[in-house]
């Protein structure tokens, strides 16, 4: 399957039983309760137009919503954008679309308010860790550029680390969750950093599929941002401990098990 297919392919066939896999993320905690303030140390203002790329089923909308933010989601998937659709109706804007197909879609189709650019862009959870081509990040963040305002605009994301490629998706970290009727399989023998990794998620009903990502390391996206005009503002390791999740000023990629990146345009 070529790899433009197959984070659409997975995901459509991964829509039904998204959200109670994912049931322990809490967003409202994640989102609303950590980063989103973090996004206020750096001069975000509440309440604006966000444009949410890789929206997925819209797990971000509500702690969105309940701020006052005016939402606007797109995904690859139209099996995620129909549940999302399902959830929050006319409450948001959805649209199908690639996150690598941004600069090219004017404004106005995105904002048909009043053109008017993005006061915040989120890629949560694995956006940038889907797109394994070695272009696909600068054709991501040019239209990021391109989308987002030039007046404390802010772009959010982050990008699992080393250390969790090698924990989920290692052949020998393999991991069954019986329990749910799901099986989670790695495939990769030989986990590198900055190398493309596979797993085979299967049960319950859905069709069996692969998921396949690549480890991004922090410097090659921050050259990434830089080439397409933005700047990285944080770079924090995000892990969890006691169930609570904690935000350092260093990264550590065996320690920590995501990259949170605040950015901005640069100067």
């Amino acid at each position: 399957m070529p790899q433009d297919e197959s984070a659409k392919t997975a995901y459509d066939r991964y829509a039904p039983i998204y959200d109670e896999w994912n049931e322990q993320n809490d967003y409202e905690m994640w989102l609303g309760r950590i980063l989103l303030p973090e996004l206020e140390k750096h001069g975000l203002v509440r309440g604006g137009w966000v444009l949410d790329v890789g929206c997925g089923t819209g797990r971000a909308f509500g702690p969105l919503l309940a701020r006052g933010w005016r939402v606007v989601g797109c995904d690859v998937s139209t099996g995620m954008l129909k549940e999302a659709e399902g959830k929050f109706g006319s409450k948001v804007r959805l649209i199908n679309l690639d996150a690598r197909s941004l600069s090219s879609i004017p404004l106005d189709q995105l904002q048909p308010h009043t053109g008017e650019a993005f006061q915040l862009i989120l890629l949560l959870n694995d956006v940038i860790n889907y797109l394994v081509g070695d272009e696909d990040l600068e054709k991501l963040f040019d239209g990021v550029t391109q989308n987002l305002s030039r007046n404390r605009g802010l772009v959010l994301f982050d990008a699992n680390t080393f250390g969790l490629f090698q924990e989920h998706y290692a052949s020998s970290a393999s991991e069954e969750i019986r329990a749910k009727g799901w099986e989670w399989r790695g495939l990769v023998e030989d986990p590198t950093p900055g190398g493309i990794y596979e797993a085979h998620l299967s049960g319950r009903g859905v069709d069996a599929h692969v998921h396949r990502q690549r480890h991004w390391m922090p410097e090659q996206v921050t050259a990434a941002l830089r080439a397409s005009g933005l700047r990285a503002l944080a770079v924090l390791g995000q892990r969890e401990e006691d169930g609570k999740i904690l935000l350092s000023n260093s990264v550590d990629e065996q320690r920590d098990e995501k990259v949170i990146y605040v950015a901005a345009h640069a100067p």
